[in-house]
């Protein structure tokens, strides 16, 4: 769990880079429908019209160790490189059959190696293993970098948001997609609970 989080932690600071510090912040919480923290959603801002972020030069890893994919839910902008290393003795052979990735087929590698997929489109893609039915992971493309997790007790912080009026998106395995309006004010916070409902 922690080499998860710190995964998704670089991945922000990457992704961050030359963000203004003028810049206001989106707060809120996560639960279920009985009033239990939610963790783990990912919550984003959806796309802003006339902006367009550059993907990180540097790919991001997925990683596959002890068949399971690492990390199981991973964020990336549009346009954004993704390496599913073989951590494993084993061979896998990755692929999703969403629309979403075109319904990519990587083939089949040994340990140590690695294959790439180039994520052009926003969407969720469910990303699978041919060799071992019970690997699952997904990749959330989304259209800006300001998005962030929700932590043990629910809680979710997106820092360096500029002003402006934005849709706000969650997403959860588990649950349905929900979305909210946030008016983001600079160097000040707006908060935004989210409440599942089955």
């Amino acid at each position: 769990m922690m080499q998860h989080r710190i995964v998704q932690l670089l991945a922000l600071c990457v992704l961050f880079c030359g963000v203004s510090v003028r810049a206001g912040t989106i707060t809120g919480s996560v639960t279920d429908e009985r009033g239990n923290p939610v963790v783990e959603s990912l919550i984003y801002v959806d796309a802003i019209p006339d902006s367009r972020f550059d993907p990180p030069e540097e790919h991001v890893i997925v990683d596959q160790r002890n068949l399971m994919f690492y990390p199981h839910v991973l964020p990336v902008l549009v346009g954004t490189v993704v390496d599913f290393h073989n951590g494993d003795m084993l061979l896998h052979n990755v692929f999703s059959p969403d629309g979403c990735g075109d319904g990519f087929q990587l083939g089949t590698w040994p340990r140590g190696e690695s294959r790439s997929y180039t994520f052009n489109d926003p969407c969720t893609a469910v990303i699978l293993c041919n060799v071992h039915p019970e690997m699952e992971a997904y990749v959330v493309v989304v259209e800006t970098p300001y998005f962030a997790f929700t932590d043990d007790e629910g809680h979710y912080k997106i820092e360096g948001v500029p002003a402006g009026d934005y849709t706000l998106k969650i997403w959860h395995e588990r649950f349905r997609s929900e979305t909210q309006s946030a008016i983001v004010a600079e160097t000040t916070s707006v908060r935004r609970d989210f409440r599942f409902a089955r």
